[in-house]
C-alpha cells in the first residue's frame, strides 16, 4: 500500500525536515501486520515528494488477533494487503510521530506555516461511494479528486468494491494534513483491523482536535472512527460538543477570526445554553450545586470557575464518564481545598440517593431526553421528591426547531428516546411542578423563531412548600463512601 505527500515549498526539500525522514535514505520500521518503508522518489529545490509504502506481511495478517475479517477464510482471502485501511493509518502514526504532533526541531516555524500540498492514496476502499470522499476532505480546505475501478478489473466477478485512486492538493499545515488523513482513512473504509475501546476516543480527539468539532460530518466520522460502539461515540460526540466552551478568543489566528466576522458566525447553541444555565443559576442564589447526569464535565468546568459556587457536585451513571470529567478538571492538579470543592460521585437519577439530598440548586442540563419515557417518573421522584433540592434547571430539545436542520433524520442525538414540543414540555413541567411543590417557568434558549420557537427549551422550578431534605453533610457521605466498594461513589 503507496501513500505519497508532495510540496512544491522553496525549498521543498525542507519535507525531510518536517517529517525527520532524510531525502537520501530508505527507512523501514516495523509495524502493525507488516513493514513500513519511506523513501523519496523525487528530492528536488522545485518539488519533493516523500512516499510512505507499506509492505503487509499476509501471515501475520491472518493471526486471529491481526485479521481484519473475523471469520477463518476472510482472514486469508480479503483486500488489507493492498488499500488504505486502519493499517496505514497506524503507520502514519508510527512513522511520522513527530509530524503529526506538529514539532520539528530544525523547521520550527515552517511546522506551524501552511504549505502547498500534495497528497495520493491509490487504492481507498470507499464505504457509501465515492461522493464520500468530497464530503470529508473538502471542508477542510483540500481539493479532491478521484478515479474509481476495481482492484482487478479483468475479474468483476470477485465481487470486490470499487476502489478510489484518491488526490488531494491544497496549502495547510503539514501536521494538520497527516492527522486527517490519520483520522479519514479508517472512517472510509468503515473498519478496522484491531478492538476498539475507549482509548481510541482519546486519539480521535487528539488527531481530530481544531477541525472535527466543526466538520459538517463529525457524527459520521465519530461513528465510523469508533466501529459503531454507541457509548465511545455518545462520549466523543459530547467532548467535542464542549470543544467551543474552552477557545479563549485571542487565541483565534487573525486569519480565521476575519473569516468569522465575514461569515457572521453565531454563539453555538452549546454555549448559549451553558450561559442560560448559569444565568438561572444566578437567580436562584445557590452556592451549593449538583450537575445531575454531569457526562464528561462540560457544565463542571463552567461551575468550577466561578467561586460563587462553594460546594459542587456532578453525578452520573457513567463511570467512563466521571473519569472523563475528573481529567478535564484537573483533579491531579488541584489542591486540597480546591478538591474539598467540588465532588464527583456514580449515580443513577432514577433511584433515591441520599447524598444528594438539601442542595440549593439542581442542573439536569439535557439529560431528561436519554431516559426512556417510562422511567421518567422514578426520575421526578428521586430528584424533585427525594433529592428536592431548592431550585431545579431543566434543559430539552425542542423538536419543533428540527425543521430547521436540513440533513437531520430523526432525533438531533443517537441516544435520544424522545424530543418533546413545546406544549409536551410544558405539560410535563406543570404536572412534576404541581405534584412536588415547585413553582416553574419556562424560558427559550437560543433563536426564538416565532413559528417553530427555539431549539432549546428550558424550565426553572423553585421550591415552594416547605423542603422536606435536610441540610447534606457531604463531607460525612464522602467518609462513607470511601469505606465502601471502590469507584461506586465520590471519586
Amino acid at each position: 500500500m503507496l501513500l505519497t505527500i508532495s510540496t512544491t515549498h522553496t525549498p521543498a526539500t525542507d519535507l525531510g525536515y518536517l517529517l525527520v525522514k532524510h531525502p537520501d535514505r530508505v527507512q523501514s520500521f516495523a509495524t502493525t501486520g507488516g513493514t513500513a518503508h519511506v523513501f523519496y522518489p523525487q528530492a528536488d529545490a522545485d518539488r519533493c515528494t516523500a512516499a510512505l509504502l507499506l509492505e503487509v506481511d499476509p501471515v501475520e495478517l491472518a493471526r486471529p488477533a491481526k485479521g481484519h475479517n473475523g471469520s477463518a477464510l476472510g482472514r486469508y482471502v480479503n483486500d488489507r494487503p493492498y488499500v488504505a485501511s486502519s493499517l496505514l493509518s497506524v503507520a502514519l502514526g508510527k512513522v511520522f510521530r513527530s509530524a503529526l504532533n506538529g514539532t520539528s526541531r530544525d523547521r520550527t516555524e515552517l511546522a506551524e506555516t501552511p504549505i502547498p500540498l500534495e497528497i495520493e492514496v491509490p487504492a481507498v476502499p470507499c464505504r457509501g461511494g465515492t461522493e464520500i470522499v468530497e464530503r470529508l476532505f473538502a471542508p477542510l480546505g483540500w481539493t479532491v479528486s478521484t478515479t474509481s475501478e476495481p482492484l482487478d478489473p479483468e475479474f468483476p466477478q470477485w465481487g470486490l468494491s470499487p476502489y478510489t485512486h484518491l488526490r488531494l492538493t491544497g496549502t495547510l499545515r503539514l501536521a494538520e494534513a497527516l492527522n486527517h488523513l490519520y483520522v479519514l482513512l479508517p472512517v472510509l473504509d468503515d473498519a478496522k483491523h484491531y478492538w476498539v475501546d475507549a482509548d481510541e476516543v482519546d486519539k480521535l480527539l487528539r488527531a481530530g482536535e481544531g477541525w472535527l468539532g466543526a466538520h459538517p460530518e463529525r457524527e459520521l466520522i465519530t461513528r465510523r472512527y469508533l466501529a459503531g460502539r454507541r457509548t465511545l461515540m455518545l462520549s466523543a460526540l459530547e467532548r467535542l460538543r464542549s470543544v467551543d466552551e474552552v477557545v479563549d478568543d485571542a487565541e483565534i489566528p487573525t486569519d480565521a477570526v476575519e473569516r468569522v466576522e465575514a461569515a457572521e458566525r453565531r454563539t453555538p447553541l452549546v454555549q448559549l445554553r451553558k450561559q442560560a444555565v448559569l444565568a438561572a443559576l444566578a437567580e436562584t442564589g445557590a452556592t451549593r450545586v449538583l450537575d445531575l447526569g454531569c457526562g464528561p464535565g462540560a457544565l463542571l468546568l463552567a461551575l468550577q470557575s466561578d467561586a460563587r459556587f462553594t460546594e459542587i457536585v456532578g453525578a452520573d451513571v457513567s463511570d467512563a464518564a466521571l473519569s472523563m470529567a475528573q481529567r478535564r478538571l484537573k483533579f491531579d492538579r488541584m489542591t486540597d481545598r480546591q478538591r474539598a470543592r467540588i465532588t464527583l460521585i456514580q449515580s443513577a437519577l432514577t433511584y433515591h440517593d441520599n447524598r444528594l439530598r438539601g442542595f440549593d440548586a439542581a442542573v439536569l442540563m439535557e439529560v431528561i431526553e436519554h431516559v426512556d419515557e417510562a422511567r421518567l417518573p422514578a426520575l421526578e421522584r428521586a430528584v424533585f421528591g427525594h433529592a428536592a433540592p431548592g431550585a431545579v434547571i431543566v434543559t430539552t430539545p425542542n423538536v419543533e426547531y428540527n425543521v430547521h436542520y436540513e440533513t437531520l433524520d430523526g432525533h438531533r442525538h443517537d441516544d435520544h428516546r424522545f424530543e418533546w414540543s413545546r406544549a409536551q414540555f410544558t405539560a410535563w413541567t406543570t404536572r412534576v411542578a404541581e405534584r412536588f411543590g415547585y413553582a416553574v417557568e419556562i424560558r427559550p434558549v437560543g433563536d426564538n423563531d416565532p413559528r417553530t420557537g427555539s431549539p432549546t427549551q428550558l424550565a426553572l422550578f423553585r421550591k415552594t412548600a416547605t423542603a422536606s431534605a435536610p441540610p447534606h453533610d457531604f463531607a460525612r457521605a464522602r467518609s462513607a463512601v470511601a469505606s465502601g466498594p471502590e469507584r461506586k461513589g465520590a471519586l
